[in-house]
């Protein structure tokens, strides 16, 4: 077939294998709907050309930074095999049965039992970090496939083999056999300014080492980016552009007009599947911190904290006694794990990891992931009001199930609640007190809940909204004003409602009920509305 017409068909297979969706993979290889990031050698890139591959700052042009990177960005294409389905089995009395093929699609079936594998390939993007061949991209454009080739601007083809693959950041480390590749320098993601210039450089749609520019729209978006099939320690941490990126870019570099990776081109948000002025790309100081665990050991150790944190609204800032809404808050800290270990309690608002500022859950989720198990860091929370710092000893994911994870949003509100008893007029709920014959109707998914009141109601205008469900949460504790300590009646929560005044903070510990699965423990803060 002709290069031209080959070009065509690849360009077609692309446009009509894309699909109406909200984020996709940036890649020709899979377009998933999104429904859903220390250690070893270092490889170091070496400059571009002999006398520098940084370009001078504020002098260089797209078409420099284009010129420079281009020869050091790949083409990949990923062919895996696909199975047929397995065998169907008839009946020896030729009786259908249950979920099988009818009688009189005999036929179909032979056909069907003689399908032979078939190959599937898609395309995607790379780039070369080191003259030795090793090419950094995603785990989804490498995923599953029996053969990679790689091709070069330059023409040149290569036969290329998976060193390792993260999926919990879509890292990935593919390699070529040769010398002296050309390179592209790393930078320094935290330095970027939204609003800074920046060119992304790939395959999309087919179309070889294609470059396109934008500007740093956003940095560290968070779960509003989570990657399809990422698992329990995904990172959600993501540099937003509106450089036009499209399936194929997957992999790619993302550069600044110093000629350095600033991160790897990754999704794209979209309604039909294409660019349409948003899209994402890992941090390049991630991206290259599980690179060099693949290299070193062809897997990534996962440090945890052992944590499940969400993000911090204006009550749990009032409540913690910061002047600010930042910083991020517990929900949950795993028993006997490193943080419950150290003394970091429920309801403890986190504002430094290693002494680094933490303003957000991705934050905190790249600086964990960024150090080494068995490694001691410093934790500084606020506690109602006072400032601790706690010494947390990290340990592998292997032992313990979150690494500093973002708490499952609240459900919305569910169905009317049954009448109500007792009212804490203050907080806008009413509850009532979890007796034997109440725990009885919860079932198996209260198992372990001892004691508590179960919240009947929640005014639709008071300050509860949004954050207690009723006849799912049951108040279990009070965490503020005083000490700790376990609710056990309504007369005891209302004793403390009442001494509360317009404006002051209670801070509670409830467990959510689900019809199956184990109760959610959430730390939640609510405050009196000021006159």
């Amino acid at each position: 077939m002709p290069a031209s017409s080959s070009r065509i068909v690849r360009l077609s297979l692309a446009l009509t294998g894309a699909f109406a969706c909200g984020v996709v993979f940036a890649s020709g290889l899979d377009l998933t709907r999104l429904s859903w990031a220390q250690g070893g050698s270092s490889v170091s890139a070496s400059p571009l050309m002999p006398t520098g591959g940084r370009l001078p700052e504020g002098t260089a042009s797209i078409a420099d930074v284009a010129e420079r990177v281009t020869p050091a960005v790949v083409s990949i294409r990923a062919t895996r095999t696909v199975q047929p389905r397995g065998r169907i089995q008839m009946s020896p009395d030729r009786q259908t049965p249950p979920g099988t093929v009818p009688p009189g699609l005999e036929q179909f079936l032979e056909q069907f039992e003689r399908q032979q594998p078939q190959e599937q390939s898609g395309d995607g993007s790379g780039f070369i970090v080191s003259p030795e061949g090793y090419i950094l991209t995603n785990t989804h454009v490498v995923d599953g496939a029996d053969i990679l080739e790689v091709t070069l601007s330059d023409r040149r083809k290569f036969r290329a083999r998976t060193v390792g693959a993260d999926v919990n950041t879509d890292v990935a480390v593919i390699k070529i056999e040769g010398s002296n590749f050309p390179v592209i320098p790393f930078g320094d993601d935290e330095d970027l300014r939204i609003g800074e210039w920046v060119v992304a450089v790939g395959n999309p749609l087919g179309l070889d080492f294609t470059v396109t520019a934008g500007i740093l729209s956003a940095k560290h978006r968070g779960t509003e980016v989570r990657l399809p099939n990422s698992g329990g320690y995904s990172i959600n941490d993501f540099l937003q552009t509106d450089a036009a990126i499209n399936p194929g870019n997957s992999g790619g570099p993302l550069i600044n007009l110093r000629g350095e990776v600033v991160g790897v081109n990754s999704a794209i948000a979209s309604r039909t599947g294409f660019y349409s002025g948003y899209g994402f790309a890992i941090p390049i100081t991630l991206a290259k911190a599980i690179m060099d665990q693949l290299i070193a050991n062809g897997r990534v150790q996962i440090p945890v904290i052992g944590i499940q944190v969400s993000e911090v609204d204006a009550d749990d800032a009032g409540l913690a006694g910061l002047t600010r809404i930042t910083g991020v808050k517990v929900q949950t800290a795993t028993p006997n794990g490193p943080a419950a270990k150290a003394g970091i309690e429920p309801g403890d608002v986190v504002v430094t990891v290693a002494g680094r500022e933490v303003d957000r859950v991705s934050g905190l989720q790249r600086t964990v992931r960024s150090r080494n198990v068995g490694e001691t860091i410093p934790v500084e929370v606020m506690r109602f009001g006072k400032k601790r710092t706690f010494n947390v000893k990290l340990e592998g994911a292997e032992d313990y199930p979150t690494l500093a994870t973002n708490a499952p949003a609240r459900e919305s509100t569910p169905p009317k609640p049954a009448p109500t008893t007792v009212s804490a007029g203050k907080l806008g709920i009413s509850v009532e007190t979890l007796t034997p014959e109440v725990l009885r109707s919860l079932g198996a998914s209260a198992t372990g809940i001892r004691g508590g009141v179960r919240v009947t109601d929640v005014k639709s205008d008071g300050p509860a909204r949004g954050k207690l469900a009723p006849q799912l949460d049951i108040i279990t504790e009070i965490t503020y004003p005083g000490e700790r300590r376990p609710v056990s009646s309504v007369a005891e929560l209302q004793a403390v409602v009442d001494k509360l005044q317009p404006g002051d903070y209670i801070g509670l510990t409830t467990m959510r009920v689900f019809p199956s699965g184990p109760p959610q423990s959430q730390a939640i803060t609510l405050r009196v509305p000021p006159r």
